[in-house]
C-alpha cells in the first residue's frame, strides 16, 4: 500500500511541475501575442486598402494596363508559399497549415506536382522540416525568417515569387497562411498571390476605378504594383505570426486546465488509498488487541 501511495505522490509532483511550465508558457505567449496582434491590426487596414486599389486598377475595364504581374498564362510551374511556425506546442496550428497546402496541391495542381513542377517556399521551421523530409521540392533559404521578422527580410522572400513569376520560372504563386481573428480563432487561408486576381466589375461594383494618374499611368503602375504585393506578403506573414502565438496561448491554457483536472482526480485517488491504509492499520491494531485480551 505504501508503494502505491508513493507512486501517486510522484505522479502528482510530476503533473504539478508540468502545470507550472504550461502556465509560464501561456503567460509568455500572451505577452508575445499582444505585440504580434498590435502589429497585424495596425497593418491590416492599410494592406486591405492597397489590395482593393490594386484589384481596382487591374480589373478596370476602361484602362489598358499591361503588367507582367497580372499576366494570365497556362499554369505549368507553381510556387506555393507555406507560412508555419518555428516551434511546436501550439495545438494543430502547423498541421492544419500543412494539410491546407497539400489539399491545394491535390485539388488544383496535382498534374504539375506529378511532373515535379511544384515548388514549396516554406517560412517557418515546422513547414520546412515536413516538406523537406517528405520529398517535396523546397526552397530552403527563407525558412528562418521569423528569427528576424522585418519588412526588408520579408521583401527578400517575396522577391523570389515576384521575380520568378515575371521571368517565367513560375506561372502561379499561392500563399498558405493563417488569418488572425482572435486568440482562440484562426482561419487557414489559401490565397492566389500571382497573377494578380481580377474582379469582374458591374454597375454596382465598389471596384470601379476612378483614379487620376500622375506621372504617366504605365510608370506609376510599374513602380506601385511590386510595393503593394510586398505589403500583401508581409501582411500574410504577420497574420500567421499572430495566429501562432494565439494558438500556443490557447493550447497552453487548455493544457493547464487538463493538468488541474488530472490533479483533482489523482488527489481523490490518493486520499482514498490513504484512508484505506489507515483503516487497514486500525483494523489490524484492534484485531491484535482483541486477540491479546482473549
Amino acid at each position: 500500500m505504501s508503494g502505491q501511495l508513493k507512486e501517486v505522490r510522484n505522479r502528482i509532483k510530476s503533473i504539478q511541475s508540468g502545470q507550472q511550465i504550461t502556465k509560464a508558457m501561456k503567460m509568455v505567449s500572451a505577452a508575445k501575442l499582444r505585440r504580434a496582434q498590435d502589429a497585424i491590426l495596425l497593418m491590416r487596414p492599410y494592406a486591405l486598402k492597397l489590395q482593393e486599389m490594386l484589384q481596382n486598377i487591374v480589373s478596370n475595364s476602361e484602362g489598358n494596363i499591361s503588367t507582367p504581374l497580372a499576366a494570365q498564362r497556362a499554369v505549368e510551374k507553381v510556387l506555393i508559399v507555406v507560412i508555419t511556425s518555428d516551434r511546436g506546442l501550439c495545438g494543430a496550428f502547423n498541421s492544419n497549415l500543412i494539410k491546407t497546402a497539400k489539399r491545394v496541391i491535390r485539388e488544383k495542381y496535382q498534374d504539375q506536382f506529378e511532373e515535379g513542377k511544384v515548388e514549396i517556399l516554406p517560412i517557418g521551421k515546422k513547414g520546412y522540416e515536413h516538406f523537406a523530409q517528405n520529398g517535396y521540392r523546397v526552397i530552403d533559404k527563407y525558412w528562418q525568417l521569423f528569427g528576424s521578422l522585418t519588412f526588408e527580410n520579408v521583401k527578400e522572400a517575396a522577391s523570389v515569387a515576384l521575380n520568378g513569376f515575371v521571368d517565367g520560372t513560375y506561372d502561379a504563386v499561392e500563399i498558405i497562411y493563417s488569418e488572425f481573428k482572435n486568440a482562440a480563432t484562426q482561419v487557414y487561408v489559401s490565397e492566389q498571390f500571382l497573377p494578380i486576381a481580377k474582379v469582374e466589375n458591374d454597375e454596382n461594383s465598389k471596384l470601379k476605378a476612378d483614379f487620376i494618374f500622375e506621372p504617366q499611368k504605365e510608370v506609376l503602375i510599374a513602380e506601385l504594383m511590386p510595393k503593394i504585393l510586398n505589403t500583401q506578403f508581409f501582411k500574410a506573414v504577420l497574420d500567421s505570426h499572430a495566429s501562432e502565438h494565439g494558438a500556443r496561448m490557447t493550447a497552453m491554457d487548455k493544457a493547464t486546465e487538463n493538468a488541474q483536472e488530472l490533479l483533482r482526480t489523482l488527489k481523490i485517488s490518493y486520499n482514498r488509498a490513504r484512508q484505506a491504509a489507515i483503516t487497514t492499520e486500525l483494523t489490524e491494531i484492534v484485531s491484535g488487541a482483541a486477540a491479546l485480551a482473549g
